[in-house]
């Protein structure tokens, strides 16, 4: 069972959230490359377009005579070797349409989901409360879940116009509905931020002491910081002990020598 960020509606951390049955933790790399070329392949307009030697104008006539000029006999100014000549094997509008199965695409979209679920990326918000658009608010919530400046997918349980206006003007965020969400879409974003009833799953209980963000961590290095450190009581040293004093030397008698 993978595990994800859980918030309250006011951004504030919450624990930790408990996927559902389909974030599995299995990426299929394979399929996941296949599908984001074909959805690139799709984007493509396919309007590139140059002329070749039979449509640029001019060139009706013989520039000079087949021979006695000493010069290579040419039969065009229009040619490919002339400037303002057509072009030789040039783009010509065409369509890049690439077509992928729908199961290869449910797998591609789940693998995606997978990868951002085993790097931690997902951040389930309990409900974007939104009552009309407001681009600060926006901000300030991205601002306490850390997410500023970094490429952020908002998903919502349906279409919310207030949630998307709010995001807007914001570089680098999207809002779409979760059921949209394609596998280009969610390996785009470097995190996810979901609400609860679009995702599924639940609350793990007990979780409300959940490890503390990065911001709170630092405000407590900060504060730790500031306080003065407390004066260490110096440690008495033991007394020396006393050596016992020499003895006299015995004197010697003279009656004995």
């Amino acid at each position: 069972m993978l595990e994800a960020h859980h918030f309250t509606a006011a951004a504030k951390r919450k624990g930790s959230y408990a996927l559902p049955e389909q974030f599995d933790g299995k990426v299929n790399q394979p399929v996941l490359h296949q599908t984001i070329r074909a959805q690139l392949n799709n984007q493509r307009q396919g309007t590139a377009k140059t002329k070749t030697r039979g449509e640029v104008s001019g060139g009706n006539r013989k520039p000079w005579r087949q021979k006695g000029t000493g010069r290579a006999r040419q039969g065009s100014t229009r040619a490919p070797n002339w400037p303002g000549g057509g072009k030789v094997f040039g783009p010509i509008p065409r369509s890049y349409h690439t077509g992928i199965p729908r199961k290869v695409r449910q797998l591609a979209r789940a693998s995606a989901l997978n990868a951002r679920a085993n790097e931690g990326q997902i951040y389930v918000i309990e409900a974007l409360e939104f009552e009309k658009p407001k681009t600060s608010q926006m901000a300030e919530m991205l601002e306490q879940l850390e997410l500023s400046g970094r490429k952020v997918l908002v998903l919502t349980s349906d279409h919310r116009p207030e949630v998307y206006l709010s995001a807007r003007n914001i570089p680098r965020v999207e809002v779409m509905a979760y059921g949209e969400a394609s596998a280009l879409d969610l390996m785009w974003a470097d995190a996810l931020v979901v609400e609860e009833a679009a995702v599924g799953g639940h609350a793990i209980r007990g979780s409300g002491g959940a490890k503390a963000t990065t911001r709170e961590k630092r405000a407590k290095k900060a504060a730790a910081a500031k306080k003065p450190a407390a004066a260490k009581p110096k440690a008495k040293r033991p007394a020396a002990k006393k050596k016992p004093a020499a003895k006299p030397a015995k004197k010697k008698d003279k009656s004995d020598a």
